[in-house]
């Protein structure tokens, strides 16, 4: 356990909205979800990726929310408190704590990438600037690495509310700030209009099962839901709001900055003839082109550039958060000694993506494949889509915890309230659908 007696807590709500919002809102929202709306054609992905986060994504971050606060305890020892005895259910913490674990493999290593483009357009050195010529340089991608690794850790090092909360809570507004301002910039580009309507309007000709579990995945993704990162949070804040209405605010934050993403690339793409399509490199390439082809665009380089370190860095301290949780628990280190041996073990795990492009070379599945495309299948494909079943099944059954005893933790309070009509929702359609979607997923997933 903890060494202290009294848990950790936020100083705010404000602070519990926007921390659990930070971990949702990242490289997800603005690096993953625009290039997977190019590949998968645009405006219907976005529509079927609305609805997952309405029908999946909502009841099963509540559900999350509610185990955390019930339990007061990270994933790894939440399951043992709300377990009846002899289960077994607490084998998923430790399942919980792999996913953050994997996660924190090739997110990191996303978030250096991040911070050396900022780092590049401020100084104005962008005449070699390419992704291509940043995934394969080691020393780029070591040291920035450390750097992120370092900085999360430190930050973490610190109690809750004095690092923690008070540092994401400043992020997250600065970001917010910044996507409303590049959105704005974007929409007087001359390809706007078609941007828009590749972005926005749905082709259902292109919409088939491959893009509904691509859509799945990436909700699940964008919300970090499924691996006891929302959990974590639940733990840490009061009684005094039912969590229904909690993650409304927090999704309608994460869709906002995911919706504003697509509104500063996709015009970019049509403005200069860069598909849409381009995958991992998109944001990279796609708007790297466009800031050295406009007037100003190393200020507005250096301005998008912090603003994807903010939502790199939201989600990367939420996420350590977690892993640090479950690892004090375990062992009942300081928070300190926590962080540096946590620190050091992710450094280490990570260096596998950092130079998966140049010394560590490894091809798991199709051609062009590497490490990172190893670790996003662990967390993305499998932990995350298993993690949601596993918190519905146990939430709303009584072989788990009991829908009667999820309904009053996660009712408690004043604001939205899971509705009787919504069983249904939460108790069948939820985990037949993951079930599902995971299974045809891994039936026509590229392994070579």
């Amino acid at each position: 356990m903890i060494l202290n007696n009294e848990r950790e807590r936020l100083g705010s709500r404000l602070g519990f909205i926007m921390l659990s919002a930070g971990c949702a809102i990242g490289c997800g929202n603005v690096w993953k979800f625009p290039w997977m709306t190019g590949q998968y054609g645009g405006g219907g992905f976005v529509l079927v990726y609305v609805l997952c986060l309405l029908l999946l994504g909502l009841p099963s971050m509540t559900m999350e929310f509610a185990m955390g606060r019930a339990s007061q305890a990270s994933p790894v020892k939440m399951y043992q408190k709300l377990e009846k005895p002899g289960q077994k259910w607490h084998i998923h913490g430790y399942l919980c704590l792999l996913g953050n674990v994997a996660l924190m493999a090739f997110y990191t290593v996303v978030t250096g990438w991040m911070m050396y483009y900022f780092v590049k357009f401020l100084i104005g050195s962008t005449a070699d600037l390419g992704f291509v010529n940043m995934i394969t340089n080691p020393t780029v991608n070591v040291v920035y690495l450390a750097i992120a690794v370092a900085l999360g850790f430190g930050v973490l090092s610190f109690d809750l509310q004095g690092g923690l909360e008070r540092v994401t809570k400043y992020m997250m507004v600065a970001l917010l700030v910044l996507m409303l301002v590049l959105a704005f910039h974007s929409a007087t580009l001359d390809g706007a209009k078609a941007g828009l309507s590749f972005y926005l309007v749905p082709d259902f000709s292109k919409i088939n099962g491959q893009v509904i579990v691509g859509a799945m995945n990436q909700a699940f993704f964008t919300l970090s839901i499924g691996i006891g990162s929302m959990a974590i949070f639940g733990s840490y804040i009061g009684k005094d709001h039912t969590l229904l209405g909690e993650s409304v605010n927090v999704i309608c934050l994460d869709t906002f900055v995911a919706i504003m993403a697509g509104f500063i690339i996709f015009p970019a793409c049509f403005t200069y003839d860069i598909t849409p399509g381009a995958g991992p490199a998109l944001l990279f390439d796609t708007m790297a082109t466009v800031f050295l082809n406009m007037a100003g665009g190393r200020l507005w380089g250096t301005l998008f550039f912090l603003f994807m370190v903010f939502a790199a860095f939201s989600t990367e301290l939420a996420v350590f958060e977690n892993i640090l949780a479950c690892v004090r628990e375990l062992t009942g280190w300081s928070r300190p000694k926590g962080c540096l041996v946590c620190g050091v073990g992710i450094f280490l795990l990570a260096l596998t993506t950092a130079l998966g492009y140049s010394k560590f070379t490894f091809q798991p599945f199709a051609e062009g494949s590497a490490w990172l495309d190893f670790w996003d299948f662990i967390v993305s494909t499998n932990l995350l889509p298993i993690g949601a079943l596993v918190f519905s099944v146990f939430c709303c059954y009584k072989i788990g915890w009991g829908w009667d005893k999820f309904i009053a933790e996660a009712n408690e309070g004043k604001g939205l309230k899971v509705q009787s009509w919504m069983q249904p929702i939460f108790k069948y359609f939820v985990p037949v659908c993951v079930a599902a979607l995971y299974i045809y997923g891994l039936a026509t997933f590229a392994w070579k």
